[in-house]
């Protein structure tokens, strides 16, 4: 049993790595601001501290927690709020990051497990599925932020002997998922088919990506707790799915009569975006479990037991 501390671990996928971390055993200490995170994400037997990974006060968590392994989620997420304000979302992201990392630095723990992005890093490319030695080419500023938090990480690996892993997520989706606040299109369609208003696909829709269930993101976090994995890795399931076939599959699960409909194409969109999971299976023995079929499913029964129900009235 080892003491983590959890950034983000309010958040959809954070939430949802301290579940897993407590399940074995692990006394988890979260810090969140609530910010995005929500407070019935909670696992109940983590500690709960409402910080802002900026703050001072940081500093002072980690001398009386003593964390032995950080995982870090906490972010501005959102790739529109990164092209609206870059600077609110450097200031957020890297700042936010170094003061974690110098924390980190001065306890001397044992690994920082860093959740980044795939296809908002590489950007667009011909190398279908993408593997970590693709050049990284990021068109938004949160792509160039978690770029430079990697690199931030690399620079602290080699001077202070800081060991570390980064993962970079292929387009998660699953329970938990805000359709509001992290703008997933899983969740955003879902939300409106459940609460009977129309979903839009932006652009002509055959725009690709590559979407990996939640659960399957939370073994690839666990996997990298072990002694001896560091470096970069690609969590994704190396399968391009078009957002208008996303679409057809979300509306037969839900045997809605939506049909598709179509709004002008968000400008500098990334066409396509899938990530190759070679490395991480021969490092980790990681591989996707859960189909994008399968996970819609659980992902659908969430959403109708939970955020859409509460949301019904909403226009």
């Amino acid at each position: 049993m080892s003491r983590i501390l959890v950034t983000g671990g309010a958040g959809f996928i954070g939430s949802h790595v301290v579940d897993g971390l407590v399940a074995l055993k692990h006394k988890i200490i979260v810090v969140d601001d609530l910010s995005t995170g929500k407070k019935a994400n909670l696992n109940k037997k983590a500690n709960f501290i409402k910080l802002d990974i900026r703050s001072k006060y940081l500093a002072e968590v980690f001398k009386k927690t003593k964390p032995e392994y950080v995982f870090h989620l906490a972010a501005q997420k959102s790739v529109k709020k990164s092209v609206l304000d870059p600077a609110a979302d450097a200031d957020i992201n890297i700042i936010g990051s170094i003061n974690l990392f110098e924390c980190c630095r001065n306890l001397k723990v044992r690994k920082i497990i860093f959740s980044s992005t795939g296809g908002a890093i590489y950007g667009d490319t011909k190398v279908i599925p993408t593997p970590e030695t693709q050049s990284e080419l990021p068109i938004s500023p949160y792509g160039v932020a978690k770029l430079a938090i990697e690199k931030y990480l690399y620079y602290y690996g080699q001077v202070f002997n800081l060991p570390y892993v980064i993962l970079r997520y292929a387009n998660v989706y699953g329970p938990r998922q805000d359709p509001e606040g992290e703008a997933g299109v899983v969740a955003i369609f879902l939300n409106r088919i459940l609460t009977h208003r129309q979903p839009y696909i932006n652009g002509h829709g055959r725009q690709t990506r590559d979407y990996v269930y939640v659960d399957d993101v939370v073994r690839s976090n666990l996997l990298s707790l072990k002694n001896g994995i560091r470096g970069t890795f690609n969590v994704g399931t190396g399968r391009e799915t078009s957002v208008n076939e996303l679409f057809e599959m979300i509306r037969k699960i839900c045997h809605t009569n939506f049909l598709q409909k179509h709004r002008p194409a968000l400008a500098g969109e990334q066409q396509r975006s899938c990530l190759s999971f070679k490395k991480i299976n021969s490092k980790c023995g990681w591989k996707p479990r859960i189909s994008l079929h399968n996970g819609l499913m659980a992902t659908v029964n969430w959403f109708k037991n939970n955020y859409a129900a509460k949301n019904k009235k909403k226009s």
